[in-house]
Formats: C-alpha cells, sequence, structure tokens
C-alpha cells in the first residue's frame, strides 16, 4: 500500500513555483530596508550619551577635571547649543537625502537594481562604521560627523526607490495595500532593531552602535549582489497584471499575452516573456501623472511628524521622564510597534474602501489630538505612556507608510502610463524626496525650538497633521463623489 505524501510536503507542493519566487523577493526586500532602517536609528539613541546630565554620573576617582558639569559630555557635543549640532548633524543627513533623493529614482530607472542596492548596502555600511570610529579615534570635530553624515545621506537614497520598484515589478494591484502594509513594516523593524542594537552599547562605548548596524546592512549588500532578481521575467516566472479589466477601461492592457488568474491563483500555462522597450519616464512626465503632486506634498508633513520621533523622541523620553539613554531608547520602539500596526491597518482599509486619501486623511485627522494629549499626560504614569506611543505611533506612522508604499507603486503603474513600467522608481523618489525635505525640516525645527520648550515641538507637528490633510482635500473630495454614485470600487486612482 502506497503511504500517503508527507504533510510538510503537501504544503510545500501546494505553493507554485511562482508564489514562492514571489515570497522569496518580499522577505529578501523586507531584509534589505530593515537594513537601510537600522543602520539611521543609532543615532537618536547616541544622543543622550554624548550630552548627559553629569551631576547624575558616579565620576571614576582617578579622573581629573576641570568642569565639573560637562565632565561625561563628548566633545564637541558638551556646550550649551548641543540641541543645535545634533540638528546639524541629523540635516547634514536629511537634507542630501532629500535632494539625493529626486536623482536617485532617475538613476534608479537605468541601472540594474541589483548593482544599485549592492553598492548602496556596502556604502552605507561604511559611512555608518565611519561615525562609530570617531569613538574609537577619539574624534572631537564637528566637521567629522557633519561630513560622514553627508555622504551617508547621498548613499541611503539607493535604497527606497529600488526596493518600491522591485516589489511593484512582482506584485500587482490586489490587495497591494495589504500586502505593502505589511511589508512595510520593516521601517518600524529597522528602527525596533537599531534602537536596541545600539541601546546594548550605548553606555560602555556607544562607537559599536554604529559599528554593529554597518556591518549588518554592509552584509545585506553582499546578499542582495548573489540572490535578487529584478523582474519575473528574468527568470521565467508569470508577471503580474497592474490594472483590473474595470480598472483598464479602453486603456491597452499592461502586458498583452499575459495569463488569466482564477481566484486569484496564477495558471499553469508557460508565461510569456514579454520584452519591454518603453524608455524610462521624465522627471515632468512622472510629475505629471494625476495624484503625484498632491500626495507629495502629503507626505512632506506627514514625513516630519514621523522623522521628528524617529530622531528626538528619545531625548524627549530622556528629558521629560527622566530615563537614561537606554531606557529612553527602549521605550521609543514602542511608537514603531504601533508603527507597524498602523501602517497594516491603512493598507487594509484602503484596499476595502477603494480610498487611499481618505484613509490617509482619517488618520492625519486622529494624530493631530493625540499628539496633543501625548504630550500634556503621556508621562503621568508607565501604563499612560505606553498607551498613548503606541496609537501615536499607528496614527502617525499608517500614512506616511500607505503613501510610500501602495500609493506609490498605484500612481507609478497608473493606466495614464499606458504600460510603461519603467516609471515605478522616478514617480517613488518623487514622492519620497519631497517627503524627505519634510524628514529634514522637521528634526531641524525641532532643534531649534526644543530649547523654547517642548510644548513648541507638539504644536509644530500638530501644525503639519493638518497642513497634510489639506493637502490631500481634492482627493478625498473625488472618492466621497464616486461612493456617492455608488460606482463599482475602484481601488486606484481612476477617478483622480
Amino acid at each position: 500500500m502506497k503511504s500517503p505524501l508527507a504533510p510538510g510536503m503537501r504544503l510545500i507542493t501546494s505553493f507554485s513555483r511562482d508564489s514562492c519566487y514571489r515570497t522569496f523577493i518580499l522577505f529578501l526586500t523586507f531584509l534589505f530596508y530593515t537594513s537601510y532602517h537600522l543602520s539611521r536609528k543609532p543615532i537618536s539613541i547616541v544622543k543622550s550619551e554624548l550630552h548627559r546630565n553629569c551631576s547624575t554620573v558616579v565620576r571614576p576617582a582617578d579622573l581629573n577635571i576641570t568642569n565639573n558639569a560637562t565632565w561625561c559630555d563628548w566633545a564637541p557635543f558638551d556646550q550649551d547649543n548641543y540641541q543645535t549640532l545634533f540638528g546639524i548633524l541629523d540635516n547634514c543627513f536629511l537634507v542630501t537625502y532629500a535632494i539625493g533623493m529626486f536623482f536617485s529614482g532617475i538613476f534608479g530607472e537605468r541601472v540594474p537594481l541589483r548593482y544599485y542596492l549592492s553598492v548602496g548596502m556596502l556604502l552605507s555600511g561604511l559611512f555608518t562604521c565611519l561615525f562609530g570610529l570617531g569613538f574609537y579615534l577619539k574624534i572631537h570635530s564637528l566637521w567629522y560627523y557633519a561630513v560622514i553624515q553627508v555622504m551617508n545621506g547621498l548613499v541611503q537614497t539607493t535604497g527606497w526607490p529600488a526596493v518600491v520598484a522591485c516589489v511593484g515589478n512582482w506584485f500587482g494591484k490586489g490587495k497591494r495595500g495589504f500586502i505593502m502594509g505589511v511589508w512595510n513594516s520593516h521601517t518600524s523593524v529597522g528602527n525596533i532593531l537599531g534602537s536596541l542594537i545600539a541601546g546594548v552599547f550605548v553606555s560602555s562605548a556607544w562607537g559599536m552602535s554604529f559599528i554593529v548596524p554597518g556591518i549588518i546592512i554592509a552584509c545585506t549588500g553582499i546578499l542582495c549582489f548573489f540572490f535578487l532578481v529584478e523582474k519575473p521575467e528574468d527568470i521565467n516566472c508569470t508577471p503580474p497584471q497592474h490594472h483590473s479589466d474595470q480598472d483598464s477601461g479602453e486603456v491597452e492592457p499592461l502586458l498583452q499575452n499575459s495569463p488569466r488568474t482564477v481566484n486569484g491563483s496564477i495558471s499553469s500555462e508557460p508565461p510569456a516573456i514579454v520584452e519591454d522597450h518603453t524608455e524610462a519616464i521624465s522627471f515632468c512626465g512622472a510629475l505629471s501623472i494625476p495624484g503625484v503632486m498632491e500626495f507629495s506634498l502629503c507626505l512632506l508633513f506627514a514625513k516630519l511628524v514621523s522623522y521628528t520621533f524617529l530622531y528626538w523622541l528619545p531625548l524627549y523620553i530622556s528629558n521629560v521622564a527622566h530615563f537614561d539613554a537606554k531606557e529612553a531608547g527602549d521605550m521609543s520602539t514602542l511608537f514603531d510597534v504601533g508603527g507597524i500596526v498602523g501602517g497594516i491597518m491603512a493598507g487594509v482599509v484602503s484596499d476595502y474602501t477603494g480610498g487611499r486619501a481618505t484613509t490617509c486623511c482619517v488618520m492625519l485627522i486622529a494624530a493631530a489630538p493625540m499628539l496633543f494629549l501625548y504630550n500634556n499626560i503621556g508621562q503621568r504614569n508607565l501604563g499612560t505612556t505606553v498607551a498613548m506611543l503606541l496609537v501615536c505611533g499607528g496614527l502617525v506612522n499608517g500614512p506616511y507608510a500607505l503613501i510610500t508604499t501602495a500609493v506609490s507603486a498605484d500612481l507609478g503603474t497608473h493606466e495614464s502610463l499606458r504600460g510603461n513600467s519603467r516609471a515605478l522608481s522616478t514617480v517613488t523618489a518623487i514622492i519620497d524626496g519631497t517627503g524627505s525635505i519634510g524628514a529634514a525640516l522637521g528634526p531641524l525645527l525641532a532643534g531649534l525650538i526644543s530649547p523654547y520648550g517642548w510644548n513648541n515641538v507638539f504644536y509644530m507637528l500638530i501644525s503639519a497633521d493638518v497642513l497634510a490633510c489639506l493637502f490631500l482635500s481634492r482627493l478625498v473630495y473625488k472618492e466621497a463623489q464616486g461612493w456617492c454614485r455608488r460606482a463599482p470600487r475602484v481601488r486606484g486612482f481612476k477617478e483622480i
């Protein structure tokens, strides 16, 4: 009697070849961008170690000092203007990142993504390690750290347009919000891991808080070189359909000869290899796609809020709740945990309703009063702090995650492009590049405003949330019109 197939093998064989490769690419790109954010996070953890309250630190008996107030600080951050200096370091990275992002997408459309990502991660690892080496080489020059931040900001722009373009090449429009909402948790996972790794070393040897993440991202760059597959056609897998039949209308199908799907599963017919002879889209051409401008400007203010928390939350917790550097870093990870849930929820809701703009707008409106409450009652006790960080993280990072993933992919494969599959990286770079301007402004303004009180920083963040909503008002109105007419549910931007 022939024995039945083992349960484990039945499970494995139930997945098609295409599904296995798509899952592998999703995991691989998740790992890549996790390492990017992992390498960015240490500076926010180390800030509270570079400038400390030395009166609470036990001074070594054999230490000969001349200044009792700053003996434990790391020059040049031992001055009264240390918050401004931290703001300069943040903006050396973020301004370069914002400027470089606009060009990164253009390069990403013209250079093989595997090479582009591999080189970017290796260089990111190098500059992250060089920052940490300043501890061991006893470097106290602001210029040294500023130049490294500039270079790191430039090479880090290789990450986002490339990974979004790669995922967009492998996944069609169906349930894109949910898939990319889960996938986009790499941002929060990277922040959490970066905080935890940096926290292990911050109090003993803060240089290792940079060197370890630098080694990790360099290793993932090597992994990328050996295993990344840019397009499904490269290994004879079935390309996805970016538009459903009702979305297409009179627009030509994105891929002629594309196999039909039944109940979401791909038929077993051999895939037709489609050569892509279209030219990469121009910057102005990408900017003219309906919805790109509105979502770009919305992301500018949404990312301003998110990155202010990314770079300043540990210091805020340390100053207001009086935690030490490690405890403040660990507590700040709750904001990113909330961000994971918020990103997934935003994707699921926008998939179900077909309203990307409305989903973002509702979450941004809810975030404003929550930020006010967190600043006023968030530090009363541990339970309140945990709850408020989780809620604020979900509401702040939810719209940010949705715009940078599903919205960017939707617009990069918009039906007005008539099948030009080479626009995705450029569109992603425009949207994220504009958002990165806000990411640079937020920490800069926080550094300038925080000496006058943390209340003023939160008023700035609430104002940014309101402005982000205003830029989506036209798109929200269009989506509401579609619902009122009881039109068939549209998963994307047909009405824009």
